[in-house]
């Protein structure tokens, strides 16, 4: 059990080591990448490290996000497909819940929610196109879905007992 504590803050201590070598370094073909973003990447792929390395499954989900978080500032202005929106975020989120899902058989509703509420906010103007093709009162309805998720948490915290 010892050596898998160990993974974690090995990765940590390799990835920064690295980062500030090389950054002393000042190799041009990686000046790009000494910025906050790529740290973030590297304690998410430490995270990711003990969570696949060490069967420490719960640091899936904080990987993942952290991972996520940092490739998305990354390319977010170098590609021009990638979604610059709040959509993304609940998605890595709702990929981190889903692969950990995978491994612990927890957070499937979790990342089912978070991909569903991703979806919706990526593809909002055609959702909407939808509604409107459906019909006249489903626009108005479709003003109070925020409410509708706030009425759908409040049962969840506070009315629906296991």
């Amino acid at each position: 059990m010892k050596q898998q504590q160990r993974i974690f803050p090995g990765m940590i201590l390799i990835g920064f080591g690295a980062y500030f070598y090389l950054q002393q370094a000042n190799i041009v073909l990686f000046q790009e990448f000494f910025t906050w973003p790529t740290l973030l990447m590297i304690v998410g792929l430490a995270f990711l490290g003990q969570g696949y390395g060490g069967r420490d499954y719960e640091a899936i989900l904080p990987g993942t996000i952290l991972v996520g978080f940092g490739l998305h500032f990354h390319v977010v202005n170098k590609l021009e497909i990638w979604p610059d929106h709040m959509g993304t975020f609940i998605l890595i989120i709702a990929l981190g819940f889903l692969l950990r899902y995978q491994k612990t058989r927890a957070g499937l509703f979790q990342g089912v929610l978070f991909l569903t509420l991703s979806i919706i906010l990526l593809f909002y103007d055609k959702v909407v196109g939808w509604f409107g093709f459906i019909g006249g009162n489903v626009e108005t309805a479709w003003e109070f879905w925020p409410i509708i998720i706030i009425g759908i948490g409040v049962y969840l915290l506070f009315i629906k007992k296991k």
